[in-house]
């Protein structure tokens, strides 16, 4: 069973910076870790939105709201992947979540629906 968890969410003010961090485990073939992995988020009383995902070949997509402020890495060595969040705002805060598909490489989902494997989620929040 796929496991996808998530970390490195916290408080920060305005214009500030975080990293979330998040590890993929329990696939089929571990040795196998260069598949389409990617960040949603969710606010309060909003439906989840993409952030920003990865594919095999290390193509980067983003939302709107995070171009030229987040940035999307991976490991593939070690199943994981790391969003950089620069010049934090308080529209940013909601809850992170990792999202993992070990049998999609290229064309990443652009629904949120089918994205097979979520993580529980780390809260991040932006103070004024």
């Amino acid at each position: 069973q796929v496991k996808v968890v998530e970390s490195g969410g916290g408080s920060m003010q305005a214009g500030g910076s975080l990293k979330l961090s998040c590890v993929v485990s329990g696939h089929a073939d571990m040795a196998d870790t260069n598949y389409c992995m990617g960040w949603y988020r969710q606010a309060p009383g909003k439906e989840r939105e993409r952030v920003a995902d990865i594919n095999s070949r290390g193509d980067s997509t983003y939302a709107n709201s995070a171009k030229g402020r987040f940035m999307i890495t991976r490991d593939t060595s070690k199943s994981t992947v790391e969003l950089q969040m620069n010049n934090l705002k308080p529209e940013d805060t909601a809850m992170y979540y990792c999202v993992a598909d070990p049998q999609t490489r290229e064309f990443c989902a652009n629904l949120a629906s089918r994205w097979p494997n979520w993580g529980q989620g780390t809260q991040v929040t932006v103070s004024s």
